[in-house]
């Protein structure tokens, strides 16, 4: 895989509906010893290609085959996409509040021949209401500022089915130290780790406490 920077357009993109000219670009990369193909258009994140971030952080995902898989803030979608081809009998919903983003995503896992892949619009967790999943995959929407971030993180236990956990990556400009803390503090210690570090990102693996 061979990650692209981001463009400065890209960082106004958690918006349901983004006012930025379209310009499509089509953009692949190897997983698993297959090429995935990927639409990207502006208004998105990551609209140049696959950023450093995401890209780490797929290359830790291991999902079992069956999982159930929430990809939040799914963008184009190469976190759900890469994910539902290493769960090949599982379920893959991927979210995204920005409808561009969501109409790319549909397009992208159908050319990618994933039919156990769902794209839903909406923000955060509002789409998949009560349901439970075994694995929650994110980058997340940094830009729009730390209390829709926490948010994120506060909504993941009521989500995550027993033994489930949640990866997601970020860096220091990102504030991640900040909520490798938070989840520390609230998790507990020994129920978040550091997965992968690279190009200045680190990738967090979490596991809600489990109950008495």
């Amino acid at each position: 895989m061979r990650p692209e920077a981001p463009t400065a357009a890209d960082e106004q993109y958690f918006v349901e509906r983004p006012r930025s000219p379209h310009r499509r670009r089509e953009f692949r990369f190897l997983y698993r010893g297959e090429m995935l193909r990927f639409e990207t258009d502006r208004g998105l994140f990551a609209s140049e290609g696959l950023d450093p971030g995401t890209d780490l952080l797929i290359s830790v995902l291991q999902p079992a085959p069956g999982d159930r898989i929430l990809d939040l803030g799914c963008g184009w979608g190469a976190l759900g996409i890469a994910a539902a081809r290493a769960a090949p009998s599982g379920r893959v919903v991927m979210v995204d509040v920005n409808r561009r983003a969501v109409h790319l995503a549909r397009i992208n896992a159908r050319e990618n021949r994933l039919p156990h892949v769902e794209v839903r619009v909406g923000s955060l967790y509002a789409p998949v209401g009560e349901e439970r999943f075994d694995l929650i995959v994110t980058n997340p929407p940094y830009h729009a500022g730390r209390p829709t971030v926490l948010a994120l993180l506060e909504g993941a236990p009521a989500h995550l089915r027993p033994g489930g956990r949640l990866l997601l990556v970020g860096k220091g400009s990102h504030g991640i130290q900040f909520y490798q803390k938070w989840l520390s503090d609230r998790w507990g210690a020994d129920r978040v780790v550091v997965r992968a570090r690279g190009s200045g990102y680190r990738v967090l693996e979490a596991g809600p406490a489990r109950g008495p």
